[in-house]
């Protein structure tokens, strides 16, 4: 979406110009009522589905999206962006600042998870598309499908926030902290202005090892790595002696050729800002909502633990909506929303199905 004009953020400062960077798949019917919006997590981008034609890498929820699929686009036209603040082509700090020509680093204003919404907000508007059949995502994307669900209770008909929480505490916040001030630290940061120069990668990688060690289990690394050497014995130095390490090393190295680290800044930022219950208890934060909702949890998930979307689904109960909650059992952590795909499509399926059908018999 170019150019989508003057945009007024959470925080009372505005972007002169909105560019919101999006991918669709399926296609719209004629009504435009089968538009499904799905939410990226925080390292992903607008790259949902398909193959990318230059690097020919396939898109972070692939098993999720296409015909037959849980998100089925023989019957939904699926959409997914680049949220505000990412690097991906929508409007963040490495984007250009048209005044003055450069990056816009941390001229940038802070952004939070209902700017992010309310610029998807501006995408669906210029698309025409008036209802979201569903929003859904896992992570800081379930984030963003709860924050539909309050912010605009009359355009959303079911909501499925998965691996998710409705605000950040204290123990989040704090592992976002450490990666901020690995990249901060960097001396190549340059307090965000380094474009034109050496990028902070090493505070950068560290930071996304940091992140990646919450998003698996006890169980997950202890059967991928366990105490595994990279060598045929200890050599008594610092070099990458266990699997693990190497690991982390690589997930690290790789990431920092794909993200920008003032992104990586804004958007843990608006994580650790988000909290649906600010203004009182949780329930009083779905007191505006309409939407059917699947919340799923993982049992292993550690970052985002089952408990807290018990929690959200007390809270929405409290508020007589229709909510199913499903707790999949699983070792992967965190990251198991990007894993289990077989459970996951099968919840998704039977969730959604229903809805079509109501709605086809207009029973809903």
């Amino acid at each position: 979406m170019p150019g989508g004009g003057s945009f007024v953020l959470e925080s009372g400062a505005s972007l002169a110009e909105l560019r919101i960077a999006y991918q669709t798949y399926g296609e719209l019917n004629s009504d435009k009522t089968n538009a499904i919006l799905i939410c990226h997590a925080l390292s992903g981008d607008a790259h949902a589905a398909g193959i990318e034609s230059e690097e020919e890498k396939p898109g972070w929820w692939n098993e999720m999206i296409g015909p037959g699929k849980a998100f089925d686009t023989e019957k939904f036209f699926i959409i997914c962006s680049n949220i505000l603040g990412g690097c991906k082509g929508s409007s963040g700090p490495s984007a250009i600042n048209t005044a003055t020509g450069k990056p816009h680093g941390l001229s940038f204003p802070i952004v939070s998870i209902k700017d992010m919404v309310n610029a998807q907000k501006k995408l669906l508007d210029f698309l025409g598309i008036q209802k979201l059949f569903s929003v859904c995502g896992g992570s800081m994307g379930g984030m963003q499908a709860l924050q539909w669900a309050v912010s605009y209770p009359e355009e959303v008909i079911s909501c499925i926030p998965i691996a998710t929480t409705y605000k950040h505490f204290a123990q989040q916040i704090a592992f976002d902290e450490v990666g901020r001030q690995a990249i901060m630290s960097d001396p190549a940061w340059n307090n965000g202005d380094y474009y034109d120069g050496k990028h902070p990668v090493a505070g950068l990688a560290v930071a996304r090892m940091v992140g990646h060690i919450t998003y698996m289990s006890h169980e997950s690394m202890e059967q991928k790595f366990g105490r595994v050497l990279k060598k045929k014995e200890l050599g008594h130095e610092f070099s990458t002696e266990f699997e693990v390490e190497g690991y982390l090393r690589y997930r690290g190295g790789s990431f920092v050729k794909r993200f920008d680290a003032n992104s990586y800044l804004y958007i843990t930022k608006a994580m650790d800002y988000f909290d649906l219950q600010k203004d009182g208890e949780l329930r009083h934060a779905f007191k505006r909502a309409k939407s059917k909702f699947l919340v799923i949890a993982f049992s292993s998930d550690w970052l985002y633990p089952p408990a807290q979307s018990k929690e959200i689904t007390r809270a929405l109960k409290m508020n007589g909506l229709d909510v199913t909650y499903c707790e999949v059992s699983s070792n992967c952590g965190h990251d198991a929303f990007l894993i289990e795909f077989e459970e996951e499509t099968k919840l998704i399926k039977h969730f959604l199905g229903n809805i079509y059908k109501k709605l086809k018999e207009k029973k809903w």
